[in-house]
């Protein structure tokens, strides 16, 4: 060990070695599909610490061979929840807001009768979904426009910050004046320096805690729109390719499917084709995407 890596464990609370930290990126990939670098020791050691003074445990072992061997679920969940990152903010990456907006429109004018579905796969506090809320509410010139929008995060703990919907005021403090007014509440009193979404924005999203791995999505129906933004980037390539397959089967030939900014779909997809920056369409027929859902269901 190096005079300076030395140093550091003498400094830090809790002894963490690097087999604990190899040991957490193995369970964390088997359990969530999270690939962490070495570059997220740090970050490792920071959050799990929290868990360890939580349970008034003195050892990442100590911790890691409990979770292992009780299974608790409540724990699994904290465990999860303390190694996920969640960077969001209200119309980030704005330029697909209108791309959905037009494809709002296409779809009203076209063969739906149903609800239009969106589902937001990585919620996270809830800006992302809610910035969806609010654009449908604009394409349709309503607080009930004809939309179904899911949303889904493996994170509980931002899914019930995304569900109260409840800001700081600072996170709207880029948007329009005119989308606050027609969409937000101000907090007074003691809630003064808070907004919150109203009621009838928050009741076009329904939020469940969803892991992208688990063997089977609780989703009988197909989606218009899908967005998974800023999260393969934790996956490796193998997991992104088996998620993928599993978002093409549950697309329409109209659908659409949004990535984030540093993520290209194409090289783990022969599925999909780019329509423009980061907005996908289906380019398998579809008899191939049966075909694909009958060889994953038996696989």
């Amino acid at each position: 060990m190096s005079a300076l890596k030395k140093q550091e464990q003498e400094e830090r609370e809790f002894l963490f070695t690097r087999d604990d930290f190899v040991r957490i990126k193995s369970l964390i990939y088997r359990h969530a599909g999270i690939s962490l670098s070495d570059a997220k020791t740090d970050m490792v050691y920071s959050r799990i610490g929290r868990r360890l003074r939580a349970l008034d445990m003195q050892s990442f072992k100590h911790y890691l061979d409990a979770l292992e061997q009780h299974n608790d679920a409540d724990e699994w969940q904290a465990f999860t929840n303390a190694l996920t990152t969640n960077l969001t903010s209200f119309f980030r990456e704005e330029h697909h807001f209108p791309i959905l907006a037009d494809h709002l429109a296409k779809l009203a004018t076209g063969r739906h009768a149903k609800p239009i579905r969106i589902w937001c796969s990585a919620a996270s506090t809830g800006e992302e979904p809610y910035s969806i809320a609010m654009t449908a509410c604009e394409a349709f010139n309503s607080l009930k426009p004809p939309v179904e929008i899911i949303a889904t995060d493996i994170d509980t703990n931002v899914l019930a910050t995304a569900a109260a919907g409840v800001y700081p005021v600072d996170r709207i403090k880029k948007m329009e004046d005119s989308r606050v007014r027609k969409f937000f509440e101000k907090g007074t009193g003691k809630h003064d320096g808070l907004v919150r979404v109203k009621k009838a924005v928050r009741e076009l999203i329904h939020f469940h805690q969803l892991n992208l791995l688990d063997a089977q999505w609780p989703f009988h129906d197909g989606f218009d729109v899908i967005f998974c933004r800023n999260v393969m980037i934790y996956f490796d390539k193998p997991t992104q390719g088996k998620i993928i397959d599993k978002f093409v089967t549950l697309m329409h030939e109209d659908s659409l499917l949004l990535a984030g900014h540093s993520e290209n779909f194409l090289y783990v997809s022969d599925h999909l084709q780019l329509l423009g920056k980061t907005v996908y369409k289906l380019k398998t027929s579809g008899a191939a995407r049966s075909s694909l859902f009958t060889n994953r269901k038996s696989s």
